[in-house]
């Protein structure tokens, strides 16, 4: 017999992240009534590290999107699989020289230095975790990502790496 409700749970499972650096910071503050310079001073240290760790589990909530997009994402060691039902691949992570937000906003669209492209939709199973994935791309702020996700009409390109993006053209892509 289950003691929470699935409703309850799926909410506390989406927010876990936020709800314990937030939890972290309010025993960070209940600490600050220690005696002492040195133990006020670690739970200044304590209350900063909840509220960072709060600030990027809302970051990672806002980039997750409601819905069931056909597909599994894994990023396993540096590198981005795709298995979906009628398309799929993988792409490394250092081999990334643009990020493009697709059809509306619905469809990552990474283009590696091969001229090789992968379509990934952005609420498929798993997409998740590209989050910190594309974190790892030099240049790249996670405000430009969550402000892309965000927009009715994103831009088309969000990221390209400089010192490898020439003007790739993608032959045989039905998304350009």
């Amino acid at each position: 017999m289950a003691m929470i409700r699935p409703e309850m749970r799926a909410f506390l499972s989406r927010w876990s992240e936020v709800l314990t650096g937030l939890g972290i910071a309010a025993f960070g503050l209940f600490s600050l009534q220690a005696r002492g310079v040195f133990f006020q001073g670690l739970a200044v240290l304590v209350v900063l590290a909840g509220l960072g760790l709060a600030l990027i589990g809302w970051r990672r909530l806002r980039f997750h999107r409601e819905g069931a997009a056909p597909g599994v994402v894994q990023v396993v060691e540096g590198q981005i699989s795709y298995y979906g039902p009628d398309t799929g691949g993988f792409i490394g992570i250092g081999d990334i020289v643009e990020l493009h937000l697709i059809r509306s906003g619905t469809c990552w669209l990474l283009v590696g230095d091969d001229r090789t492209a992968l379509e990934i939709p952005v609420s498929a199973a798993g997409a998740d975790a590209l989050f910190d994935a594309f974190a790892t791309l030099p240049g790249l702020s996670t405000q430009t990502l969550l402000a892309a996700l965000d927009a009715t009409d994103p831009r088309r390109v969000l990221w390209r790496d400089p010192e490898r993006a020439t003007e790739l053209k993608i032959t045989g892509h039905r998304a350009w």
